[in-house]
Formats: C-alpha cells, structure tokens, sequence
C-alpha cells in the first residue's frame, strides 16, 4: 500500500451503520486530525452567535477569567468518548461529567440539539473546502450516526436520523437565532484571542484578528460584532489552506494517531481527571 494508505483503505472496509465509532476515530485520529480540531472550534465559535447560548457561557465568567482551561476542558470531555469509545469507563464518565454539568444549568433541547448539530455538520463543511479530500458518503454517515450516538447520550431529544435532516436543522436554527448580543462579543472576542494565542506571541494576536474573521461568514460575523476581513487577507488565507491541501495529497499519510487527550497543556501539566473537568455552579 502506497503513501500509508493502510488507514483510509481500514476506513472503507467499515459498515458505517454498525462501526461508526471506529470509523469516527480513525478520521479523527488519522485522516483529518489537524483539519478536525479546527472545524470543531470554528463549531463552537458558531455557538456564541447564539444570545441564549452565549449568555449561559458568560455567566459563568470561565471565558474572562479561565479561558484556556474552559477551552481545554471542553476538548478533553468531547475526546474521551471519541478515543475510548461511548460505552467505554473513560467515555461513560466523560459523558456523566458533561451531563452533570449541563444539568446546573437551564439549557432548552432546541439549544443543546444546534450545538450537537454544528459537531456533526462544521467538520464535514470544513473538509468540503480545505480538506485533502472530502469525506466519502460512508464517512459522512459514520461522522453522524457517532455524533447521534452522543446525542442520545446527553439525553438530547428529537435528534434527526440522517445527515441531510440534521444539516437543514442547524441551517434552520441558525437563521432564526443569530443575532448580535454584546455576550457573543465578548466570549467570542476570548475565544478568539484564545485560539490565536496558540500560534502568535501575545504582543501580536492584535495583528492576527483579521484572520480568524477571514473564516467566518456574514451572518455570523454580524452576529458576533467583529469586522470584516480584508477580502485580499480572506483570499490569501483561503489559498493557503487549498495549497496545504493540494501538498497533503502527495506527502505520506498520518501513520500514528494524533490524540488529543495526549497533547501537553499548561492547565494540567500533571494529567488531568475527568471527573475534575468542566464549570460548575450550585444549584
């Protein structure tokens, strides 16, 4: 098998209806590791659009005052399942510690059921436009049927059965509730400045604002009060993930897993315990 294609060609050998899980792990953890992670922050940018959704994550003042470890414990509780499996011990606990935490809070299952949503629908779009390849009609349903599964979990109601249900959803929701709240901005603004912080000194995610407005569209631009991107800047950017993406399909394919449970973070220098993840308040 040439350029490490031993994974992709696993991937196609699946039953999307039985082996979801697995096949959700390998893009994952093989395919689309780098292209994943960005979609699903880019996902959960969306969110803050949300006044409702927004509103919630301000008052717990985590993004003003914890930014990073807010960040990173979404990541680690949304990863165990994903790498462990959803009936696994380290899953199972991650998803009790998520549902325990969202039931300190009066979330509506319109809201809960558009974040799941944004999951499901970000990375396959992301792929669409800057991925090496798109995913296969297999993979897509795989990538859905893992997120339902979650769903189905967190004791999410009326989820869709299939992807194209769940995409006019999420197309739906969002254009009946984005609008501008001043807590969109603001957690959006510490999102933002967050992500930037990974790649750029301090001194210079000023500078880089602009680029991260380059990937969002106008209505949720508008919805988060950010400016738009110079369109030289915004078709620059766009070139250089198609570029990456044209050199992605002659370099040799991921041959290790990329986990991001495994990647070192300043907020648990020493490990982390997945029953310590997550914001709470009393009830």
């Amino acid at each position: 098998m040439s350029r490490g294609t031993a994974v992709a060609d696993r991937i196609a050998a699946l039953d999307p209806e039985t082996e979801f899980e697995t096949m959700a792990r390998l893009l994952y953890a093989y395919e689309f590791s780098w292209d994943i992670e960005r979609a699903l922050e880019f996902a959960l940018f969306r969110t803050y659009a949300v006044p409702a959704i927004s509103g919630l994550l301000s008052s717990t003042r985590e993004f003003e005052t914890r930014p990073r470890k807010r960040y990173d414990d979404t990541e680690l509780i949304l990863c165990e399942p994903m790498e462990h499996g959803l009936e696994s011990d380290r899953g199972r606990r991650a998803i009790g510690r998520m549902n325990a935490m969202h039931d300190r809070y009066r979330i509506v299952n319109a809201d809960m059921l558009y974040v799941l949503s944004t999951f499901v629908c970000e990375p396959i779009r992301w792929l669409d436009r800057f991925g090496r390849r798109p995913m296969t009609a297999p993979e897509r349903r795989a990538w859905f049927l893992y997120y339902r599964g979650l769903g189905q979990r967190m004791g999410i109601a009326d989820i869709p059965h299939d992807l194209d249900e769940m995409e006019r959803y999420n197309v739906a929701y969002e254009a009946q509730h984005f609008r501008y709240a001043d807590t969109n901005r603001r957690i959006g603004e510490a999102t933002r400045d967050l992500l930037l912080g990974f790649y750029l000194p301090r001194r210079l995610v000023p500078i880089g604002r602009p680029a991260v407005h380059a990937f969002l569209d106008p209505p949720l631009r508008k919805a988060m009060g950010f400016p738009p991107a110079p369109i030289l800047l915004r078709n620059a950017m766009w070139a250089a993930l198609r570029i990456r993406a044209r050199l992605l399909r002659i370099l040799p394919l991921r041959r290790r897993p990329r986990l991001l449970t495994q990647l070192p973070r300043p907020t648990y220098p020493g490990g982390y315990e997945i029953e310590r993840l997550g914001t709470f308040r009393s009830k």
